[in-house]
């Protein structure tokens, strides 16, 4: 009897910390940029709305940057996570998959997980994108 009681106090407790983690997923709502977090560096103002997993994704991270004219964040790099980059405000160079492309509002670039990409403000106004990256 003892053995069943507490086989069934661990399903309990294995039922609750499951619970427990899709409460900490990205829940469903609007996230507005004057909510996220923003860092102001000196190539501009990144703002974060959201980081953490969802149900279906070990990770995601919705941002926003505001990139000053001749800036970038930093050079090309790579990282395991897709993305996708909206472009919203000014002009840019993007490189993705060793080519360089000129974008403005209504641009869209998605990058494959771990392959080189890099964005550069072109302009002479600040230019933002919106991107979302993530880890299935």
């Amino acid at each position: 009897m003892m053995e069943r009681r507490n086989a069934l106090l661990g399903l309990f407790a294995m039922a609750a910390a499951a619970n427990a983690e899709s409460l900490s997923a990205w829940p469903d709502a609007v996230f507005n940029l004057e909510d996220g977090k923003t860092e102001h560096h000196p190539f501009g103002d990144n703002t974060v709305y959201f980081q953490g997993k969802t149900e279906q994704l070990k990770s995601m991270t919705a941002g926003s940057l505001l990139l000053k004219p001749g800036q970038e964040p930093h050079p090309p790099h790579q990282h395991p996570e897709e993305e996708i980059m909206v472009i919203t405000e000014g002009t840019a160079t993007i490189l993705v998959h060793g080519k360089q492309h000129e974008v403005r509002p209504g641009s869209v670039m998605y990058c494959e997980g771990n392959h080189l990409h890099g964005v550069k403000n072109t302009g002479s106004a600040p230019m933002r994108f919106f991107y979302l990256k993530w880890l299935a």
